[in-house]
């Protein structure tokens, strides 16, 4: 199969010598939601690159399917075009469902794992399916509402409806074959059997009430599989762990970062 890489939009911020992170996004979110991870990798000497996912936020769109290779090949392809020859990946949802993708594909471009609210596989098959057909016929506003209900736990939401509106406004931008084509690829991903192969040292961070990847059968199988990888779980989190206990989050990804 011949994979063709896109260019993805980046943001690059801190400087230019320090030890490089990126950081991948939940499928329907753009790079403005590890905005609260920003500062405190930057004040803390790392060069902090964002990407927005191949079909979602100002990335190209090509036409589908998509799959998991297609989204680690436009990583690599960012890390080539920015001369970068290894990194630290922070990936989030489908962001980190490509991460281990280039822990295991390219394990020397990767320096170290954070792997946040995610999923080596991530079923019904059919309920990806029926999501694409949805949003391929009526837009992403159509699954907005239900985004934000896994993005956020409830309490969050009715305490901070600002946010849950830009989060909702968020995933309804996304260009629907995007979403629908990235749906595709989280609907074939099985990433369990090669978890032994990756090498990197590996943080996975769960939210206690994240309803779209629980830690039961998602984070603790992810945990088992990687050698040497490390647990934690984030109380009062739901899928966006890194949005709405962002203060936590960034206190585990940076202690992770740093122990390299």
């Amino acid at each position: 199969m011949t994979v063709s890489a896109v260019k993805l939009h980046r943001v690059v911020e801190g400087p230019g010598d320090g030890p490089v992170v990126v950081l991948g996004g939940s499928l329907g979110s753009d790079l403005r939601m590890w905005e609260p991870q920003v500062a405190p990798l930057v004040e803390r000497g790392f060069r902090v690159v964002r990407y927005d996912t191949r079909g979602h936020g100002a990335s190209p769109v090509p036409s589908g399917p998509y799959e998991l290779d297609d989204l680690g090949a436009d990583v690599l392809a960012l890390l080539d075009d920015l001369g970068v020859a290894r990194a630290h990946l922070v990936g989030l949802s489908l962001g980190g469902m490509i991460a281990m993708w280039l822990g295991v594909h390219a394990p020397d471009r990767v320096a170290s794992l954070v792997l946040c609210c995610t999923s080596a596989k991530l079923g019904p098959p059919r309920m990806w399916a029926d999501r694409a057909r949805t949003v391929r016929a009526e837009g992403t506003a159509a699954v907005a509402e239900a985004g934000v209900g896994r993005w956020l736990t409830p309490g969050y939401a009715e305490r901070h409806p600002d946010r849950a509106e830009f989060l909702r406004a968020m995933i309804a931008a996304v260009p629907a074959e995007g979403y629908a084509a990235c749906c595709g690829a989280i609907e074939r991903m099985d990433l369990l059997d090669v978890l032994p192969k990756i090498a990197a040292p590996t943080l996975v961070i769960a939210g206690a009430d994240d309803p779209a990847t629980p830690v039961e059968g998602h984070a603790d199988l992810i945990a088992k599989g990687i050698p040497g990888a490390r647990l934690e779980i984030v109380a009062n989190a739901a899928h966006l762990g890194n949005y709405e206990q962002p203060e936590e989050f960034g206190r585990l990804i940076l202690g992770h970062l740093e122990a390299m």
